[in-house]
């Protein structure tokens, strides 16, 4: 246990130091009354006050249910009961973990999906949205069954070094996937089309060409079918690259804030972000098989779960439960992680662009449209912010134009009357 220990620590710093700390300006009320007008603010804080109470508690339900689910025996009796085959037992249990997950959280998803029609930032039908649930909900479904399925294959054919196998393994699928599932998926929920010749495009990929990275293409993602919400990104590797924009985006007629959110995407394209993603998602892959490998082998876990071994199909529960726990206990390292991405992304948009007051003005209208929490709940953005909120990109956009010589980026408020 102390060799996990001690290669999760060793983890977590190769983490951190893969990607070096940024700046955090400081952020005053006054700051906030400068760049975004008092309406501007109470309408975010208004929504985030319907949407917040409803996030937590499906967060929390995320790791409650399937905790009592399996404590409480309920896991293990629909393995033990599936008829057939061992592997029928661990897919009834995963999916009867799963569906009773996914119910418990619906209310909660309902609500948040009706205070973002309310604020203009959810468009398109109810239809349109269960049936993302649902494919959503089956593409999970499918993955975990799968992985949860070979992995107690893997104990039933090697019961004693199983995960000596399956940790490699596991490292090898994170890798898998990440070529697999940006193809798979992105097509399940957005339409894309080339964008038609124009000055825009040609300036999208010169400014890529500029940045040292090969562009195939520039498509138009038909985002406002679902939200208003403003976006822009970079996938594919290789020859298969392309930078997609969505159509609200572009609905707003401002090519120079376009430039500055691919400029941001670039940055991560440069910095090789994914590929150090994926690496160190794989390592940590591995390590949580070996981390589960130290808990199965003691029989008291194994008896939290009402399984007797690795290789009961009912070791599928707790595998999903430390799975949660996992994943909420280590969002602080990596949301701390993320927020460091993405102040670099900023940097390297800056002196890509070279013009922070567009790059200021891209972020307020990024916070003003998408809702962005503007000044967040310190523990909670601490624990799930995965960017920095908009008034500190701003703030770092300002620091970037003093240190380069720049203009001073004036105030955002539009007319200037922050009261307005």
């Amino acid at each position: 246990m102390a060799v996990l220990l001690l290669g999760s620590v060793l983890l977590t710093l190769v983490t951190l130091r893969a990607v070096p700390a940024q700046p955090v300006p400081v952020v005053t009320p006054a700051d906030l009354d400068r760049d975004f007008t008092r309406a501007e603010q109470e309408r975010e804080s208004a929504f985030r006050r319907g949407v917040r109470p409803w996030g937590l508690t499906a967060t929390a339900l995320d790791v409650l249910v399937p905790t009592v689910l399996v404590l409480g025996g309920a896991a293990a009796a629909v393995a033990h009961a599936a008829p057939g085959p061992w592997w029928v037992g661990a897919v009834s249990a995963a999916t009867f973990v799963l569906v009773v997950t996914r119910a418990a959280t619906l209310p909660a998803a309902v609500v948040v999906r009706r205070r973002s029609l309310e604020a203009g930032l959810a468009t398109g039908s109810w239809a349109r949205w269960m049936r993302d649930l649902v494919v959503g909900f089956a593409l999970g479904w499918l993955l975990t069954a799968l992985a949860l399925v070979g992995w107690v294959a893997v104990a039933h054919a090697w019961p004693e070094a199983w995960w000596i196998v399956l940790a490699p393994v596991a490292g090898a699928l994170v890798i898998v996937l990440s070529f697999l599932v940006p193809v798979l998926v992105e097509p399940l929920f957005a339409r894309v089309t080339p964008m038609p010749e124009s000055p825009l495009r040609r300036e999208l990929l010169e400014l890529a060409a500029r940045d040292g990275v090969a562009v195939g293409d520039v498509l138009v993602a038909d985002a406002s079918r679902r939200t208003t919400a403003l976006n822009a990104y970079v996938s594919g590797l290789g020859s298969t690259r392309r930078v997609v924009v969505h159509d609200t985006l572009l609905d707003r007629d401002r090519d120079d804030e376009v430039m500055a959110v691919v400029a941001h995407e670039l940055g991560h394209v440069v910095a090789h972000d994914v590929r150090t993603g994926t690496i160190l998602g794989a390592a940590g892959a591995a390590l949580a098989v070996v981390g589960a490998a130290v808990l199965l082998s003691r029989s008291w876990v194994l008896g939290l779960g009402h399984a007797a071994s690795p290789s009961d199909p009912a070791v599928v529960g707790l595998l999903l439960v430390g799975g949660a726990w996992v994943g909420l206990l280590g969002a602080p390292v990596q949301s701390a992680v993320s927020r460091r991405v993405e102040r670099r992304a900023d940097q390297h948009c800056l002196d890509l662009a070279a013009d922070p007051a567009t790059v200021a003005a891209m972020h307020r209208a990024l916070a003003v449209t998408n809702l962005g929490a503007l000044r967040p709940p310190r523990l909670l953005h601490l624990w799930f912010g995965t960017h920095p909120t908009s008034p500190e990109r701003i703030a770092t956009a300002r620091a970037w134009a003093v240190a380069h010589g720049g203009v001073e980026v004036a105030h955002l408020v539009p007319g200037g009357d922050a009261s307005s």
